[in-house]
């Protein structure tokens, strides 16, 4: 996976895989954006991870899946605030401080049962700990899991560590 993004503030940018990964696995929400008929489109999902893979799911229709079906390239975001700086003028002290992840990568829906418990073992694993569910039939004739294949990811801390 590419980390090669070239970020303004370089001070600010986190390089360490390890950190990355940990945002994600963290992150209680991801942000996935996506292309609308030309026009960016995002929404909040619970996702699962394993490796350089995200999952998703949603319904069996809807804005998520025409989205992809005219455009599988996605971006996803995360996000950790850790707290708020005020001052007593607008603008001038006030900053946040935190850590983000952003990725690019390349969504499908996943065909297969096992492809699909796969993904869905991912999301119930980072949600609850465990990985051994199982799911009723009913339960996955009606559920659609994406995979997003993660092709670059990159992470920035604000403020910057000091030097």
């Amino acid at each position: 996976m590419r980390q090669d993004a070239q970020m303004r503030r370089t001070d600010k940018e986190i390089t360490e895989r390890d950190v990355l990964e940990r945002l994600l696995d963290d992150a209680a929400v991801l942000h996935l954006g996506l292309v609308d008929d030309g026009r960016p489109y995002v929404v909040p999902l619970n996702f699962g991870r394993e490796g350089d893979v995200l999952y998703v799911h949603c319904a069996t229709e809807g804005r998520k899946l025409r989205c992809l079906a005219g455009q599988p390239a996605v971006c996803v975001e995360v996000e950790r605030l850790d707290r708020v700086t005020k001052g007593d003028s607008a603008c001038g002290a006030w900053t946040s401080h935190y850590e983000s992840v952003i990725g690019f990568g390349t969504a499908r829906v996943l065909e297969g049962e096992a492809e699909r418990e796969r993904g869905l073992q991912a999301i119930m694993r980072k949600y609850s700990g465990r990985g051994d569910w199982s799911f009723r039939p009913e339960t996955l004739a009606k559920t659609i899991v994406v995979r997003i294949d993660l092709e670059q990811l990159t992470g920035k801390r604000s403020p910057a560590r000091p030097a």
